[in-house]
């Protein structure tokens, strides 16, 4: 079983926005909407609860009512939810997911301002060791992680079955993937569609994408390209959703999720509500969200 989700996740791995209705509770029509619209589009493996989907703006009930609709929605993808918080909370969460059927879990950075790499692994270590049966995926965002460390936890975890790596920096990647090879762990480039062709070059199998929600078919078109070796194309991709991405990074990536959001309501597919302390687009950058969706052909002719 093991194996199964290490190979699903050498792919593109959706990360779920979370749609809010009018009164600002989760909308379940949305939600289920958006995930029958990604896997529709041929993406197999889903995170519920990751950053694009608000996870830390979200109530305990809200993170499982999530996962309940991305299972029910997309039953034959691999349903990978974020989890964070303190070891034993987390423990008690994957296990009740895993009742649920869920066969892995993201676990989030930490947000304790004081950690090391060591505690880190030995963070990693105890999850891990408290749920053999279930693939735990590092998600990696600091340098404070040396490749020593990783190494250290994937060679002592065998459920440790992929890194979701998400430091802007390739050459350290590259560096990590050269100590740690490629045949143990799927290597996910945790930064999306802008870096996936250069972490695919130095050994990543697999990309995150919020981008899926709103155009799968551009993920899975990188994606294939990618897979097949020809960069060339991958890059023709690239420059197709540069000015998307780069709008979502924008100030430290503050715009990450209400740029998404912004487009599914330029669609009707949600509203384009986000929590604090998220904030919504300025008139003038939706104008730029909405002239890119029509761009990609996605309004109507007579609304673009």
């Amino acid at each position: 079983m093991l194996e199964d989700v290490k190979n699903a996740l050498a792919g593109v791995v959706g990360i779920t926005v979370t749609p809010f209705d009018e009164a600002g509770a989760v909308d379940t029509a949305a939600y289920r909407r958006l995930v029958r619209r990604i896997v529709d589009g041929g993406v197999t493996a889903l995170t519920p609860n990751g950053n694009t989907s608000e996870y830390y703006a979200l109530t305990p009930a809200e993170h499982e009512l999530a996962v309940r609709l991305t299972l029910e929605e997309a039953p034959d993808a691999l349903v990978l939810p974020g989890l964070g918080g303190a070891v034993e909370t987390l423990v008690d969460d994957a296990r009740r997911l895993a009742r649920l059927g869920v066969r892995a879990v993201m676990v989030h950075q930490p947000v304790h301002p004081f950690w090391s790499g060591a505690g880190w692994v030995d963070l990693h270590r105890r999850i891990a060791d408290a749920l053999p049966d279930m693939g735990i995926v590092p998600y990696l965002r600091s340098d404070r992680v040396t490749a020593s460390d990783l190494g250290e936890l994937i060679s002592s975890c065998p459920n440790v079955v992929a890194v979701k790596y998400a430091i802007a920096d390739p050459t350290a990647f590259a560096a990590c993937v050269s100590v740690i090879g490629t045949e143990r762990v799927t290597w996910i480039c945790g930064l999306a569609e802008m870096w996936a062709p250069f972490f695919a070059i130095a050994g990543a199998t697999g990309f995150t994408s919020g981008l899926v929600s709103v155009d799968p078919q551009r993920s899975l078109r990188m994606l294939e390209a990618l897979q097949r070796g020809d960069y060339a194309s991958a890059m023709e991709q690239w420059a197709r959703l540069r000015e998307f991405e780069h709008l979502r990074s924008r100030r430290d990536s503050e715009l990450n999720v209400s740029v998404v959001k912004a487009a599914l309501a330029e669609l009707d597919l949600c509203r384009a509500d986000v929590r604090a302390p998220l904030h919504e687009l300025t008139t003038h950058d939706r104008a730029i969200v909405r002239r890119i969706v029509g761009e990609w052909g996605m309004l109507p002719l007579s609304d673009r």
